[in-house]
């Protein structure tokens, strides 16, 4: 049966009236009544403008965009490739017309994940006909399993869900059998050992750890042995699976013994990485190289290197991770890892609106290449 605006007042012990109100926000009701009726919403999984099983056939012409931070280049520029796969292919009315015609609706979460969790719920009472989640995921078990039901709510209502930029959902079972395979068979299967184990939505991942083990491997192969990492949040997956490249990388020359005192966590932006070079220099006054979580935190870090009148790449090299639009114009040029991001962007878009077969196992992975730039050369002679 479904469960009616009723349903919900007597779980909030409220009148079905005030239910309303909080609902369609015409009227002011006190913060902690509000609450209780938002609680109870969510428990009963109560969808609004009627039963669930009428919206599985009407869903709008909405899709949601979910993003870390909109103002970040990574995450606009995969907004902005959605966004574009959104329209008719042909203005004038060919392949799909205005049938195919969606509209774009970009939710920054600001990488928190009961924002994004609420956005969720809201997409799904606006109707949404997909939603694509972009950028890595939180690695909380009590959040994954918090999204696996929204999703599922979502998928239930007719929305299609894509990841892109993060690694499958799966159930718990297979998520812990991934994390238990050597590592020779996560790299074959991609991202947390993707492929035919995959469950959940479709995924557009990254190779992460490919980019990043190429990407030390490069400093080594110039003669680097004394190299501090800034990765981003320790809670996420791109976080992760970057430093596992690159200690992968390090393992393969026996320099790994020193990864984790050489190794500091902070955000994906500027000021994270001018802290986190400032704290590389004083961990280790012999650091030939630095390599950063992102492009965003490499400029940080050149900062910082620039203010202790360390010369880049004459003393120390300097590494990023995406290839974003400045890496190329940046003081010197920064060496980094290309990542299509406006490619995966429209894959994504493509696979929400149903114009491409879904991947085999459910799990697209795009290459990551080696972009080698004027930041980085052969380290000082000793």
């Amino acid at each position: 049966m479904s469960v009616t605006l009723a349903d919900v007042a007597a779980r909030a012990g409220v009148s079905a009236a005030t239910v309303s109100r909080v609902l369609n926000g015409n009227y002011p009701v006190a913060g902690p009544t509000r609450r209780r009726v938002m609680q109870a919403v969510d428990e009963l999984e109560y969808v609004v403008n009627g039963p669930a099983s009428a919206l599985a056939a009407a869903t709008s012409d909405l899709v949601g965009v979910l993003v870390n931070d909109i103002a970040d280049p990574f995450f606009g520029i995969i907004a902005s490739a959605v966004q574009s796969e959104l329209g008719p292919a042909d203005p004038t009315g060919g392949r799909g017309g205005r049938a195919q015609q969606k509209l774009a609706v970009v939710c920054n979460t600001g990488g928190s994940p009961t924002r994004e969790l609420t956005y969720l719920t809201l997409l799904q009472r606006q109707r949404a006909a997909a939603v694509v989640l972009t950028g890595g995921a939180v690695e909380d078990p009590h959040h994954s399993a918090a999204l696996i039901s929204r999703i599922g709510r979502l998928e239930a209502a007719g929305a299609r869900v894509v990841l892109c930029g993060r690694p499958p959902l799966r159930a718990p079972e297979a998520g812990r059998q991934a994390e238990t395979g050597t590592e020779a068979e996560r790299d074959t299967e991609g991202e947390e050992g993707e492929g035919a184990a995959a469950r959940g939505p479709l995924a557009v991942t990254f190779d992460n750890r490919g980019g990043a083990r190429q990407l030390t491997a490069h400093l080594l192969t110039l003669g680097h042995r004394r190299l501090g990492y800034l990765a981003g949040p320790a809670a996420r997956t791109t976080t992760r699976h970057r430093l596992e490249g690159h200690r992968a990388a390090l393992a393969e020359a026996g320099l790994d013994g020193d990864a984790e005192r050489l190794t500091v966590y902070g955000r994906y932006d500027r000021s994270s990485g001018y802290d986190g070079a400032m704290e590389l220099l004083r961990r280790e006054p012999g650091l030939t190289a630095i390599v950063a979580a992102n492009d965003t935190v490499a400029l940080g870090a050149c900062a910082a290197l620039r203010e202790r009148g360390v010369r880049i790449p004459q003393d120390v090299s300097v590494t990023g991770f995406d290839d974003l639009p400045f890496a190329a114009d940046a003081a010197p040029a920064l060496t980094t890892v290309r990542l299509p991001l406006a490619e995966a962007g429209i894959q994504a878009a493509r696979l929400a609106l149903g114009r491409d077969a879904a991947p085999p196992g459910g799990v697209a992975t795009c290459p990551a290449s080696l972009i080698s730039r004027a930041s980085t050369a052969p380290p000082p002679p000793a």
